[in-house]
């Protein structure tokens, strides 16, 4: 793992995969650990990966001022890593929760985005959460499953008020459209890479001001990919056209037959439809 130092002297760590034209890397969670990003299906071939470690999670320091947690804060280390790779332009990924970090940065950097992929993005950050009805419709489709009442009996936990990494990596088999043993593989890892406190950081009070994002993302006229996927409950895909909306210039690619985690389902086809829209 490479280091550098951000803006309030907290150190924090970024691993690179691959050759080629720099593509930085932006994990979700919040509060968890980019090591679950894997090469993101072998994009590693097509790009050279820079996944940072948001502060407090994976390799990266804690801060000395958990303020700094706040995901309107975390743009501040994406725009030290690029002064520190020494970079004009980058191309910014964010996966769920760090494509809320990465629309902050679009938005407060524009000028150093060149193409910005947002991979089954969170949305709170531009106030398109998914609704009630979208999680109604979807456990439907999920009643049949033999995982269904463990795993919406730790949704209604979460909602009660636990916060463990156990309740989390319960409720998973949801976010998956095959709960197979590649799936639950990654979904144990969290066990090991989830941090409560790093992520209540992210969701605290005033990180999240929808209507100043979506007002600047509308001059982002920038090429932008919103990858959604058709079985994902956090990035539901009429909510991702409305996203793709916001933009000018804006391609949204629907991956049909998997959930949160493409990468995982079906690795070849996220590496080339991003490597495809990185080259175009």
């Amino acid at each position: 793992m490479a280091r550098f130092t951000s803006f309030d002297g907290t150190e924090l760590a970024y691993r690179e995969a691959g050759d080629g034209v720099p593509l930085l890397v932006l994990a979700g969670g919040p509060g968890r650990a980019a090591e679950y990003l894997e090469t993101l299906g072998g994009l590693d071939a097509a790009r050279r990966l820079i996944v940072l470690d948001n502060r407090g999670t994976g390799e990266s320091d804690e801060p000395a001022d958990p303020f700094t947690y706040r995901r309107d804060m975390l743009v501040r280390d994406v725009e030290m890593v690029r002064r520190h790779l020494g970079l004009d332009v980058v191309d910014v990924l964010g996966h769920s929760a760090g494509a809320g970090i990465a629309m902050g940065y679009a938005a407060d950097f524009p000028d150093r985005v060149g193409k910005l992929v947002l991979l089954t993005p969170a949305l709170r950050s531009v106030g398109l959460s998914p609704e009630q009805s979208d999680w109604d419709t979807f456990l439907a489709s999920r009643a049949d499953q033999p995982w269904f009442e463990a795993a919406t009996t730790a949704l209604r936990r979460t909602a009660a008020g636990d916060t463990s990494v156990e309740n989390r990596v319960a409720a998973s088999p949801l976010l998956y459209a095959r709960w197979d043993e590649r799936s639950q593989a990654h979904a144990n890892a969290e066990l090991g890479q989830w941090k409560y406190y790093v992520a209540l950081g992210y969701n605290a009070e005033g990180a999240f001001v929808p209507g100043v994002l979506r007002r600047a993302l509308a001059d982002f006229d920038h090429p932008v990919l919103v990858y959604a996927c058709s079985e994902d409950p956090i990035s539901p895909v009429r909510r991702c056209v409305e996203l793709a909306e916001l933009f000018p210039d804006a391609t949204l690619y629907v991956h049909e037959g998997v959930g949160h985690y493409p990468w995982v389902e079906e690795p070849d086809v996220v590496a080339k439809r991003i490597a495809a829209f990185l080259e175009a």
